[in-house]
């Protein structure tokens, strides 16, 4: 299942509309990317799932930071 290791946001339920306003069920899947991210304080990269999300702050913040602030270790 499409996951952030990080935040671990995941797919949302949601409805597909139709023209007669007829509701049928759907999944709206996060877009998680697999990235080999490098860390400065660890001097090597480390390979995660992230969301296009997490990546635009980890590029603002760090990734020890961000991960930090949700809690999750990245050994």
């Amino acid at each position: 299942m499409a996951r952030s290791e990080i935040t671990g946001k995941r797919r949302l339920a949601a409805h597909n509309v139709s023209h007669s306003n007829i509701k049928t069920r759907r999944w709206q899947d996060v877009n998680v990317q697999t990235r080999r991210l490098w860390v400065p304080e660890l001097k090597r990269r480390v390979t995660l799932k992230v969301t296009t999300h997490d990546l635009r702050t980890i590029d603002k913040i760090g990734l020890l930071a961000y991960a930090k602030r949700h809690g999750v270790k990245v050994a």
